[in-house]
């Protein structure tokens, strides 16, 4: 029986070893290896790709979401509201400049922040939108800017699951006055281990951030700010150069195996909901995500016949258990929590093969009747 794992690194690896391999001797060969030339060629490469003008790279993805929250002033009493349904970091980095997350219901087609339930969520405490574009699928950011606008509110985009999604042609991270991504190894463009990036339209922010990110420090012994020590390295900075030149034909290659997926499934009539991509909106399918009864038996069975998947996420934010203390669990968000119960990600990597996802189709149609 053919295995076929959730995700395969080291496919990937095998297909640029040598130029990885050369990347990282060259940070060897010049013995810099924090704050030098890799890191600021990814910073600009990254500005191009998202149509901005200012990269800051950072140790992590969550790094990237504490550094935006603290440049733009977000603190102790201040409220953000965010998304119901995302990985614990998106609530975890609101927390750590002391602010408060507010938790809203998700859109039942994207899985992102609904527009049309925020503004019931607004109090004179609140200072921040912090939309996700989860699973690869922008948020909806001309209506969530308009209600920033509006309120008079900041906007940190957490695109750590999104590089290279659009909406309208404008690329996620240049909406907002933030936007904040994670090249944790299994993201679209991943590290071989922690690494982020701000990236933004606003020069005081950046000098902002670009001070933060180095214990408050522009000369050295002098701290004019109470920062963090999240700085790129360079060898995660050498990798990702390398990996960044394919980061068209890879996402490409996901549309690709997601539009495949969809069209088997629909062929096979199997009881499940596809995921889906709103007009004027580029989904770059970091997870392709169905919708699925009995979603626990249906990962069992598929993992008994060789097939990987994974849980994105099994519970609202709000019931983390580490935020019983913080915030109400009785947050309004029934769709995120129908959600969090149907929810299951099937294998999609540039290295899949057709034939694979028609075996992963054919398992999912024999479990699911």
């Amino acid at each position: 029986m053919e295995r076929i794992p959730f995700i395969d690194l080291n496919a990937q690896y095998q297909s640029i070893q040598t130029d990885i391999q050369k990347a990282i001797q060259g940070v060897f060969e010049r013995g810099q290896f924090v704050s030098g030339p890799e890191g600021i060629a990814l910073e600009s490469s990254v500005c191009d790709w998202t149509q901005t003008a200012y990269g800051m790279g950072v140790a992590s993805g969550t790094d990237a979401l504490i550094l935006s929250l603290l440049a733009l002033g977000i603190g102790a009493g201040d409220e953000v509201i965010t998304t119901a349904l995302s990985f614990f970091a998106t609530a975890e980095s609101i927390i750590e400049v002391g602010a408060h997350p507010v938790f809203c219901d998700i859109d039942p087609r994207t899985y992102n922040i609904n527009p049309s339930k925020i503004e019931q969520l607004i109090t004179p405490r609140t200072k921040a939108l912090l939309p996700v574009h989860l699973y690869g699928h922008p948020s909806d950011m001309s209506s969530i800017n308009a209600i920033a606008k509006k309120h008079h509110l900041s906007v940190v985009e957490d695109c750590a699951q999104a590089i290279g999604a659009t909406q309208s042609d404008k690329a996620v991270g240049s909406w907002g006055d933030a936007g904040a991504f994670s090249f944790y190894p299994t993201k679209n463009l991943g590290a071989y281990g922690d690494a982020g990036m701000v990236v933004t339209q606003d020069q005081s922010l950046a000098e902002s951030i670009r001070l933060l990110r180095v214990h408050g420090s522009r000369i050295r012994y002098v701290h004019e700010a109470v920062g963090k020590n999240s700085r790129l390295d360079e060898i995660q900075a050498a990798c990702l150069n390398v990996k960044l030149k394919h980061l068209e034909e890879w996402t490409s290659r996901r549309r690709h195996l997601a539009q495949l997926y969809n069209e088997l499934i629909r062929s096979k009539n199997i009881n499940v909901q596809l995921p889906i991509e709103i007009e004027g909106c580029q989904h770059v399918y970091h997870l392709y995500c169905i919708q699925v009864d009995n979603r626990d038996a249906v990962q069992a069975a598929l993992a008994d016949r060789g097939v990987g998947s994974q849980v994105a996420y099994p519970d609202t934010l709000y019931r983390q258990p580490a935020l019983q203390k913080i915030v109400s669990n009785s947050a309004d968000c029934p769709v995120a929590e129908r959600v969090s119960q149907r929810i299951l990600a099937l294998p999609i990597y540039p290295e899949l093969s057709e034939d694979q996802v028609r075996v992963v189709v054919d398992h999912l149609a024999a479990i699911v009747k």
